[in-house]
């Protein structure tokens, strides 16, 4: 697995590392020993990036984490989590005391006295503009609560925004569905020496083209849910793209997959190959997933321009009119 400085922080992670939302039973049921067996998959495929969030059924993933990473002691994962949707998003609950707050909470779901990386939650847009947030943020530092910090962002306007304020990593969403980070997003965040964490690399799934327009989702899972952003940002769900608009898309992106790759190593070794990107965060559902998932960094050399050209031509033909203003 290589590896790359993730941003300010100044470590070292695995280029792929591992999305958990799934691990909190947001995407339908998790069984607790297959939430650590896919955990240890991971850590087995060269994975030292976990990302997970307070909210994440309810902190759900980070008991998860913390559990795993105390029975396993002395591996050397770095964990990212994030806060700030336990109250209603409004600026003025973006303080210091709130973070404290929930930073203890996922202090004592991970088990860290100190956490390594800690994001803001897609909070609302003006937060990112204000000082005394970032102000609140290095105190955490300073008092040892935790090492660095970060936003998650859903639009390109917030990222260049935190990115200004000097935050050490952007998470934001990239894939072969939405290109427009690529524009101005990840050369800022190089040069300012940001991180750059791609999340949602297969688009909810789509990217991974095992869906047809008869997939059916469980009641609990955000792709049935979310569709039209009822719960949260419809950027989070399929990229934002209509499903079978997004199904007709895969079924372009298929014929530029590798001989011996998946749809889905593919997907995530093309964003792995962008210019700027830390790490690329995929959840896994199974243990094989995440193996999967970590080997597309063996396709990564095998990626050139002619796919890059056509991972364009399918986003301009596809989704641009639909999310490349929006997002």
């Amino acid at each position: 697995m290589k590896q790359r400085v993730l941003g300010k922080t100044g470590r070292s992670v695995s280029v792929v590392g591992l999305g958990t939302w799934q691990l909190g039973a947001d995407w339908g049921n998790v069984d607790p020993k297959e939430a650590n067996d896919i955990l240890e998959a991971a850590v087995d495929s060269g994975v030292t990036f976990f990302d997970t969030a307070d909210v994440y059924g309810d902190g759900r993933s980070e008991q998860t984490i913390g559990a795993y990473l105390a029975a396993n002691p002395g591996l050397e994962i770095t964990v990212a989590t994030k806060i700030g949707r336990r109250l209603e998003q409004k600026p003025e609950n973006y303080t210091l005391a709130n973070f404290r707050q929930w930073v203890d909470r996922s202090r004592r779901n991970l088990r860290m006295d100190c956490l390594d990386l800690v994001q803001l939650h897609c909070p609302p847009t003006p937060v990112y503009s204000r000082p005394e947030v970032y102000d609140a943020l290095e105190t955490l530092v300073s008092e040892g609560a935790i090492k660095d910090y970060g936003v998650s962002v859903e639009r390109t306007d917030e990222a260049l925004e935190a990115i200004k304020h000097g935050t050490a990593t952007v998470q934001i969403i990239l894939n072969a569905f939405r290109l427009k980070p690529l524009e101005g997003v990840l050369p800022a965040a190089k040069n300012a020496g940001v991180g750059i964490i791609a999340r949602v690399p297969l688009a909810s799934g789509l990217l991974s083209g095992k869906y047809s327009k008869d997939t059916v989702f469980a009641e609990n899972d955000h792709r049935k849910y979310n569709r039209n952003g009822a719960a949260f940002d419809v950027g989070e769900t399929f990229s934002g793209v209509d499903f079978e608009q997004g199904l007709k898309a895969v079924d372009e992106f298929k014929k530029l997959v590798p001989s011996g790759a998946t749809t889905a190593q593919a997907a995530i070794a093309w964003i792995a190959a962008q210019d700027g990107v830390s790490t690329v965060i995929p959840g896994a559902r199974s243990p094989e997933q995440a193996r999967s998932n970590a080997a597309s960094i063996q396709i990564l050399d095998h990626l050139g321009p002619d796919f890059e050209n056509s991972v364009r031509e399918i986003y301009n033909t596809y989704f641009r009119e639909m999310v490349h203003s929006r997002w």
